[in-house]
């Protein structure tokens, strides 16, 4: 209570009480918390006004004096032991830190990134706006720049989430009944950690549209196998045609085969079966290509005037009369319907193309009326290294048109040109050596017959 003089009993543990004329009260102007009364007040006047006792007695533990900051700055260390929490790792008291010479200059923030890497950089930013970062006693804000020899007030660590606590792994959800996955897995003719090929059946879209339910696209999920995420298309094929494709199983793959499909260093090689034999055997087609006005864009059609270029390379593997021809197509462009295009423009459509070659384009017998459009062959560099060097079955349907056509399977696999062996053989030699004599023989008769009709 204010004003009451003090009793026995409250005296400090282990002081005696105080003789009279003295006072464990405040100085004169402290607001009141002073004790003796009117003894307290005369003292004070007879001195003038000065205070006749010492500064009050606190209860609790002195703070410790600063000590003087050291020449050479020591390791950084916590300068006292924390209290053990129930969080592990998790500190109750406030730690201080010297700053060690090779910290004198940075950033604050980076302090914390060099010695607490586990405190984060929304932490020391909420610790500076609250004040509880400081340096030297003063506010500190992350972009600060520190000195050697300085102390660093750290504020008590916080509790990290319990493991149950944190998010999760999402778990891809399939959409696909087990027949669906098994229908799927069996496409597949190539397979790791960066690539995926398929053999896509006729009649199989690659990606979904209006009244278009059934497509690749949609059975990617049961591609995943042990990847984190579904598998990327990185090119298609029109939805008759059947035979490889290639989807990336990363989004690293996925932009390195887009890469080299733009670049066009991916290779792909196409089987057809067209209508009648084109007279040059082995041959470039190079007609460019639009929208054919009026389709909605389904439709495409040569453009001298406005068309994109493209180029396609063919080669005559063999040929049943004049009937039909097995022929080998690389196209060097990518455009929409190319070789179905290109084809029916010189003349030779695919068999069973009827968008393109009409009702011309069917035999007659037991050929079938389906497309014979096969994407026999790719040919890509790996991410890892390496390539990606793919061929696809025949469908039923093409297989069957072939052997009834008296077709050798074995001779469709033609080389590349880059696979093709350039170096001279010894008949070559030989032809070259024949062809080199008769160019000296030619010349020596001319000679003659200059100097005789000079003489």
């Amino acid at each position: 209570m204010k004003g009451r003089p003090p009793g026995k009993g409250d005296a400090p543990r282990g002081r005696k009480p105080a003789p009279p004329g003295k006072s464990f009260g405040k100085p004169s102007g402290a607001p009141g918390r002073a004790r003796g009364g009117a003894k307290a007040a005369t003292a004070r006047k007879g001195e003038g006004g000065k205070p006749a006792s010492k500064p009050p007695f606190k209860s609790g533990p002195k703070k410790p004096a600063a000590k003087p900051a050291a020449a050479k700055a020591a390791p950084v260390v916590q300068a006292a032991a924390p209290k053990p929490s129930a969080a592990k790792g998790v500190s109750l008291d406030v730690r201080q830190y010297r700053v060690h010479a090779d910290d004198d200059g940075i950033r604050l923030d980076r302090w914390f990134q060099r010695h607490l890497p586990d405190v984060g950089f929304n932490i020391v930013s909420r610790w500076s706006r609250t004040g509880q970062l400081r340096v030297d006693g003063a506010r500190a804000a992350p972009g600060d720049r520190i000195a050697e020899g300085q102390m660093i007030r750290v504020p008590p660590a916080e509790a990290k989430a319990a493991p149950s606590e944190r998010p999760a792994r999402r778990v891809p959800v399939i959409d696909l009944t087990p027949d669906e996955i098994a229908y799927a897995q069996e496409m597949v003719i190539h397979r790791d950690a960066q690539a995926i090929v398929i053999n896509k059946p006729p009649g199989l879209a690659t990606q979904g549209g209006t009244k278009t339910d059934e497509h690749v696209d949609r059975l990617l999920d049961g591609l995943i196998f042990n990847a984190e995420s579904r598998p990327k298309l990185v090119h298609r094929l029109d939805k008759d045609t059947s035979g490889a494709l290639l989807l990336a199983r990363s989004s690293r793959a996925a932009a390195h085969f887009a890469k080299a499909f733009s670049s066009r260093t991916a290779r792909k090689v196409y089987w057809a079966l067209v209508i009648g034999v084109p007279s040059i055997a082995d041959g470039m087609i190079e007609l460019p290509l639009a929208k054919q006005p009026g389709t909605g864009g389904e439709k495409m059609h040569v453009d001298e005037a406005e068309g994109l270029p493209a180029r396609t390379r063919y080669r005559v593997i063999e040929r049943a009369g004049n009937r039909a021809a097995w022929v080998e197509l690389q196209p060097y462009t990518g455009r929409t319907h190319q070789l179905r295009v290109h084809l029916a423009a010189i003349g030779h459509p695919i068999v069973g193309d009827g968008k393109y070659g009409g009702k011309d384009s069917f035999l007659t017998g037991t050929i079938s009326r389906k497309m014979h459009l096969h994407a026999r062959r790719i040919r890509v560099d790996h991410p890892d290294g390496g390539r990606v060097d793919v061929m696809a079955d025949l469908p039923a349907h093409f297989a069957s048109s072939l052997a009834d056509l008296g077709f050798d399977i074995s001779l469709g696999d033609m080389p590349l040109d880059d696979e093709i062996d350039r170096s001279p053989t010894r008949e070559d030699e030989k032809k070259f050596a024949r062809q080199h004599a008769k160019q000296i023989r030619k010349d020596r008769k001319g000679e003659r017959r200059s100097r005789g009709g000079g003489g």
